[in-house]
């Protein structure tokens, strides 16, 4: 796949001639690193393809209205943590369950999920960051598997750097409390 700049991107959206073109180019680009960052939020690989899928029609549906204020990848990032975030929260209030109930269910369908090959002290840091609440988890799952710098993670999420830092802290806590509880 040929290497397109921000600049050229931007380019062809504004194009309209050329959206088409410029979006396939985002999303072969891009819909790896999206799925990942969707699955590590909900853990279950149908609903991560559907909210992958989800993110990337969002997307299209307002590409023309594209800025470029931030830059491509920072913005599907936030749209597929806001559509995760939703998608939670829907299935949390759908279900008429409380948050610990969902939290509990998460980890062990991870572990029921035949695509999941991870081992014991993966299903264990699994399920504590199932536990975190919903922003607490993005910013952790931005920071520590996409290693994304706290300046992006707060144009993701709207949050101060500061704010960042202090959640990111919080969760690394939590998580290794829940682990060393379960080891």
């Amino acid at each position: 796949m040929q290497e397109i700049t921000e600049q050229d991107l931007y380019t062809l959206i504004q194009d309209e001639a050329q959206r088409k073109r410029a979006f396939e180019w985002i999303v072969r680009a891009n819909k790896e690193q999206i799925y990942f960052h969707v699955r590590r939020m909900v853990l279950s690989h149908e609903d991560a393809d559907d909210i992958t899928q989800n993110t990337f029609v969002k997307a299209w549906k307002a590409l023309g209205s594209f800025r470029g204020d931030s830059k491509m990848s920072t913005w599907l990032f936030r749209i597929a943590t806001n559509e995760s975030i939703t998608f939670l929260n829907k299935k949390k209030r759908i279900h008429g369950v409380s948050i610990d109930d969902v939290e509990n269910q998460l980890p062990s369908a991870l572990l029921d999920d035949v695509l999941f090959n991870g081992e014991e002290i993966e299903a264990h840091l699994q399920a504590a960051i199932a536990k975190l609440p919903e922003k607490q988890k993005a910013v952790f799952l931005l920071r520590y598997y996409d290693e994304m710098p706290y300046q992006e993670i707060s144009d993701i999420t709207g949050t101060s750097v500061g704010g960042l830092k202090a959640s990111y802290h919080h969760a690394v806590a939590k998580i290794e409390q829940h682990i060393k509880s379960c080891i």
